[in-house]
Parts: structure tokens; C-alpha cells; sequence
């Protein structure tokens, strides 16, 4: 483990709350460079969470959809 395992707990509006403002902190000048790269590994971290649950949402969703209708973003 990364140290990330409250990322994992998040849902989405708070991974992706917690995703911009880690972002924003990477466009900021840090001297220290363990903290960069612990920076950076959060904000994978909170991506790949964002993404799961946006999968686990549509395949959702294609579960619902009635038999040859489309589901909504596909």
C-alpha cells in the first residue's frame, strides 16, 4: 500500500473534490521532492478511484437499460 487507503473509502463527488485539489497542489513549486512524488501517487490514487467508480456506475446503468435500448453515454 501506498498510504492512500482512505482513497479508497471515497465516493465519487469526494475523490474528485480531493483529485482537483491535489492537482492543483502538483502546479504549486515544492522544495521538497518526496513530497512531489507523495503528491503525485495521491493524485493517481484518487484517479484510478474516480475511474472505478465511474465503470461501476455505467455497468450499472447497462444493467437497467432494457434489452437493445442504449444506455445513456454509450
Amino acid at each position: 500500500m501506498t498510504g492512500h487507503e482512505d482513497v479508497a473509502a471515497m465516493d465519487y463527488e469526494t475523490a474528485a473534490a480531493e483529485l482537483e485539489r491535489t492537482v492543483q497542489q502538483l502546479g504549486k513549486e515544492q522544495e521538497d521532492l518526496a513530497e512531489s512524488v507523495r503528491t503525485f501517487e495521491r493524485g493517481l490514487a484518487l484517479a484510478r478511484r474516480c475511474a472505478r467508480l465511474l465503470d461501476e456506475a455505467q455497468r450499472r446503468l447497462n444493467e437497467l437499460a432494457p434489452a437493445g435500448e442504449p444506455s445513456p453515454g454509450a
